[in-house]
């Protein structure tokens, strides 16, 4: 198949295009780098200070624009088009994006935290508005016309009173810009924009709809052979033996690549590698380390706590607590969670001439290259990593570990190794969100208002960085030893002017599995547990829950949020719950507020439910959401991104988690862990609020934050019954109606 990679070739065809490739120097693989080829005065840097790294004007008035940033099946890559095309005064078609090719973008850091346009597309920006700048000035020079006097558009730059311009491809044919991003250079003004903030259609839908995308899973290099790893039957499990005999009479056999606990068949067809690592037989050591599942959270509370993050401290919440005129106190839950990408895992590597390359679907492809690097003893300049966009992810899932793992084979064998993980190493392997206790207390005067908030919340240490690799781990070569489960303190403080808050993060020394971060980390968990106990002082105050965050907020663009997804929804102003039900189904709405911390997003829900009180079963019909980002860059681009925000937590609120027994996850498969199927999508009602005056913020994560309370908000107005333990599966909530 064709790769959806910018090569060489179409580089040199662009003229005035800039090109990196490969030299070698010395004999060892250690002193092997990558060096820049020059063509025709041309050589691809990567320093993210460098205008060239960022972009090239090529000789058929193209712009190549280089994205440390990829897209993850989130609609980035038509967005950084809309950016750039808009400051170079290009029409949108004449602007590629290359994404996350280590030997040809900058590093931008990992595509996480809803930053890829709030700090990526901000980044490619400023290159493209100092090229169009400088081009401009070269412009003047050899117009001889005043640079205030002169105009860009569609790839030209011309006197503004009329007359012969030059082209860009005329302007830099003889070099390249060759110049620093100015950060603090004027970009367009957004009274001028023609393409930013407009709804434009993802330039990658047509060829996805058409199937004539390729997917990392789908992707092909010459020579290639397939393997699969043959996993412990439990996470701690040491290898005790191998028989090679029993897999001699697989047709294509390469080679049984045993490597500390690592064990792994590699065959010259998939089929032949599916078979081999089935009839493998291996020996392994018993291993029962993990909790039981059923004392969880008994165990969460007894784990070591290395260190406490107190993220808010106001006035004397203690001292409060003791002289308010109520108490409420209350203990939430929030499951371990896998990731569940629809595709499981993939990657492949080769190793040759001492220079490693992996094709992968890493959202972090120059962490991974580290990574890489440094379990194979390489170089980090003799590593490549290059993107293919594979199934989204929602966080840091396995892409990595398949990295990882074709790497270890593609230096035992010599040959380019493409490994694809099954369903079972998807959901048994992969890194998990991490299970988060939270326990809350609240003091409130004889008015309802709260005077005092204390809250405790138990996560594990550590912050965003690299996930250990499985291969690494189990072959006992250089990884990381430290938990990066995401920086999932945020939200923990409350948005709310409240006179006394204490709230502190318990950082635990373990936890079960494996951590990364899963969409909205810590956030989601954290504003889950404050805006839910929110609802009960408010509850027990007898307000409206709307009215009751309105009186304690203010944030005037939260309080916008707030009142426009009220109007949105129709809202009705009461106290909750609904009085006087009746009936096998009952029908509740529910509210929540986000000021996301990261990146200064605020996000509004109100979530409708249906609650069958026989069964127990919950359903979310309709589900509306206001989000303020910021300036906008591509609105159905947003929209896109709550649409799948609201319906992935949904998911995970309703039916989703891990399963275990003492040695290793039991939920394999789509039966065992359930998502949210099409009959019970729920109708996403969208408002936006743009500001093109303003930074452009976040809009990945915040708006899932929102929905778990939300629904849990929803629950408690339809039946009276507040649940606090996700996921609000029908067991659950049928034994909470019982017991009320």
């Amino acid at each position: 198949m064709n790769a959806p990679l910018l090569s060489r070739r179409s580089l040199l065809l662009q003229g005035g295009a800039l090109v990196v490739g490969f030299s070698l120097s010395g004999r060892g693989a250690s002193a092997q780098t990558f060096a820049p080829v020059a063509t025709n005065g041309f050589a691809k840097p990567v320093a993210p200070d460098q205008v060239d790294s960022f972009l090239a004007l090529g000789a058929d008035g193209r712009a190549t624009i280089f994205s440390g940033k990829v897209d993850l099946g989130t609609g980035v890559e038509t967005a950084l088009t809309q950016i750039a095309a808009e400051e170079l005064d290009l029409p949108l078609d004449r602007v590629t994006v290359v994404q996350g090719d280590t030997a040809l973008t900058p590093d931008q850091g990992p595509t996480y935290g809803s930053l890829s346009i709030q700090k990526g597309g901000v980044e490619i920006r400023q290159a493209a508005a100092t090229a169009r700048a400088r081009l401009v000035q070269m412009a003047s020079e050899r117009l001889g016309v005043p640079a205030d006097a002169l105009v860009s558009e569609n790839g030209t730059v011309r006197p503004k009173a009329g007359g012969q311009g030059l082209s860009y491809a005329d302007l830099v044919k003889d070099g390249r810009l060759d110049l620093k991003v100015d950060p603090a250079v004027k970009t367009k003004d957004p009274a001028q924009f023609a393409l930013v903030g407009k709804p434009v259609a993802r330039v990658d839908i047509p060829e996805k709809m058409t199937g004539r995308f390729t997917y990392m899973q789908d992707y092909r290099v010459p020579g290639m052979v397939h393997a699969r790893v043959v996993r412990p039957p439990t996470i701690g499990a040491d290898l005790q033996g191998v028989d090679e005999a029993s897999v001699a009479d697989i047709p294509g056999l390469i080679k049984v690549v045993r490597q500390g606990n690592f064990l792994a068949v590699v065959t010259e067809r998939e089929w032949a590698a599916v078979k081999a690592a089935k009839q493998l037989k291996a020996t392994w050591s018993k291993w029962e380390g993990l909790p039981e599942q059923d004392k969880l959270w008994q165990h969460v509370r007894a784990t070591k706590v290395t260190k406490d993050d107190v993220t808010s401290s106001t006035g004397d919440a203690e001292a409060a607590l003791g002289q308010a005129a109520r108490r409420l106190e209350a203990t939430y839950d929030f499951a371990i969670h896998t990731h569940g990408s629809i595709g499981p895992s993939c990657a492949i590597a080769e190793l040759k001439d001492g220079f490693l390359t992996c094709w992968t679907a890493s959202q972090m492809t120059h962490a991974l290259r580290k990574q890489l690097a440094a379990m194979t003893g390489l170089a980090p300049e003799a590593v490549r990593c290059i993107y293919v966009e594979g199934s989204g992810c929602y966080g840091r899932n396995g892409h990595e570990d398949a990295a990882g793992d074709a790497a270890l084979l593609a230096r035992a064998t010599g040959r380019p190794v493409r490994v694809q993980w099954s369903r079972a190493d998807e959901h048994g392997w992969d890194p998990k969100g991490p299970p988060t206790l939270i326990d809350l207390k609240a003091g409130l005067d004889p008015q309802g208002n709260v005077i005092a908030w204390s809250s405790q919340f138990h996560i594990p240490e550590g912050a965003a960085g690299n996930v250990p690799l499985v291969a690494a781990s189990l072959a006992d070569l250089p990884h990381e030893t430290t938990m990066a489960p995401g920086n999932i303190i945020g939200n923990s403080a409350l948005p709310y002017a409240f006179p006394n808050v204490h709230t502190v993060c318990h950082r635990l020394a373990s936890t079960p599995f494996r951590p990364s971060w899963i969409r909205t980390p810590g956030r989601m968990q954290n504003t889950y547990a404050n805006e839910a106990f929110l609802d009960e002082c408010a509850a027990a105050a007898g307000a409206d829950p709307l009215e009751y965050r309105l009186r304690a907020l203010k944030d005037p663009r939260g309080i916008e949020v707030l009142k426009r997804v009220a109007d949105l929804a129709k809202w009705q102003a009461r106290p909750s719950p609904v009085k006087d039900v009746a009936g096998d189904v009952l029908r509740g709405r529910g509210i929540s507020y986000v000021k996301y911390e990261l990146n200064r997003t605020y996000v509004a829900g109100v979530a409708e439910v249906e609650v069958n009180r026989n069964t127990g079963q919950v359903r979310v019909p309709r589900f509306f959401v206001v989000q303020d980002c910021g300036q906008i860059i591509n609105p159905d681009g947003v929209r896109n991104q709550l649409d799948g925000n609201v319906i992935q937590t949904v998911s995970r609120v309703l039916l989703e988690e891990v399963t275990f027994d003492r040695g290793a996850v039991t939920s394999l498969d789509w039966s065992s862990y359930p998502i949210l199927t099409f009959p019970d999508v729920p109708e996403v009602v969208i408002d936006l609020i743009d500001r093109p005056s303003e930074k452009p913020w976040g809009a990945g994560e915040p708006s899932a934050a929102i929905v778990p309370a939300a629904v849990s908000n929803a629950i408690f107005d339809a039946t009276g019954v507040r649940v606090r333990s996700v996921p609000f599966t029908p067991a659950k909530v049928k034994a909470a109606l019982q017991g009320a």
